[in-house]
């Protein structure tokens, strides 16, 4: 039986929360929230311990801890999970700078403990569909890959812009399928309704001839979340919401197989397999930190109005 906490218990918090309450062989041992009524709340409702100090959830010794804090929470919440003992699940981006990043990934090393970062989109079936798509090369060479992740502004994100809060998602995915690092981003952005950006148009090198393009806002009024694959043998569209994968090439239209699941059920399933079995989880610390790297340097990029180079880890 593992041990599981959850700090923070927010939006996204409470769906952790909701998850682990209903896995086999997981202890939900408590939920750490600074809003005592909510808390107290949630933890009645999902049978377990409400803590308003995570130092005191901690204490109780736990195998390991989701972390759905603020992005500028994460190093001290994290670091103090991981010399408690916790392997950690920290939701994204890992950090909200690259030294704070390279803190929690050394505590981790230092303490031989996982950490694991909520890049949620990897776990969605369609997105799971379309790596084993491109790997069979069923589409050929990949050539380009471009997204589109737009909607309406949401009041409760205050502290970062767009690339941050959900323009991440799409450069950890462009990354993950061609399996190669980002080298070169150049972006134009802007703020019209937002201290921070607001809407952004990322387009990135991923060695010398594959190409990433990434569209992200909060100005559009419906949402939309789709992700172009072209071949030089096909192209794949992919719909993130409605999880479907539709493939064309010069003969045939065809429809992807795909069961559709909650991405965030099949990440903390995956998280807890690992921590199980001993190994390392992915997108690791490092996995991370490259897309934190990659979207800082888009920030720079339409601020400098320049191409910016992305060292290699």
């Amino acid at each position: 039986m593992l041990r599981i906490g959850v700090i923070g218990a927010g939006a996204m918090g409470k769906n952790h929360i909701r998850i682990y309450s209903e896995m086999p062989d997981v202890e939900l041992v408590g939920i750490a929230d600074i809003d005592k009524e909510l808390v107290e709340g949630l933890a009645q409702q999902y049978h377990t311990n409400a803590f308003t100090d995570y130092n005191e959830l901690l204490a109780r010794g736990l195998d390991a801890v989701s972390i759905v804090v603020p992005t500028k929470m994460h190093r001290q919440v994290a670091i103090t999970a991981i010399e408690a003992g916790a392997h950690v699940l920290v939701e994204k981006p890992i950090a909200d700078t690259v030294v704070n990043a390279e803190a929690i990934i050394k505590a981790a090393n230092d303490n031989n403990r996982f950490v694991m970062v909520g890049h949620i989109e990897r776990f969605n079936p369609a997105v799971i569909k379309l790596k084993e798509i491109i790997n069979k090369g069923l589409l050929g060479k990949i050539v380009s890959l471009s997204t589109t992740r737009v909607g309406s502004y949401n009041p409760r994100i205050r502290d970062v812009g767009v690339i941050l809060d959900i323009g991440v998602h799409d450069i950890d995915i462009i990354s993950y399928l061609y399996g190669r690092p980002v080298n070169q981003v150049y972006a134009v952005a802007g703020a019209d309704i937002h201290s921070f950006e607001d809407h952004a148009t990322i387009h990135m090198r991923l060695g010398h001839e594959f190409s990433g393009l990434v569209e992200v806002n909060w100005l559009t009024p419906h949402k939309i979340r789709k992700l172009t694959a072209v071949g030089i043998d096909g192209v794949a569209y992919l719909d993130y919401i409605d999880q479907t994968v539709e493939l064309h090439d010069s003969g045939w239209v065809r429809q992807a197989k795909i069961e559709p699941k909650e991405p965030l059920k099949n990440e903390l399933e995956y998280f807890i397999d690992c921590i199980r079995n001993g190994k390392q989880p992915e997108p690791s610390g490092i996995d991370g930190l490259h897309v934190l790297e990659v979207s800082l340097a888009a920030i720079r990029s339409y601020k400098e109005a320049k191409l910016i180079e992305i060292k290699e880890l």
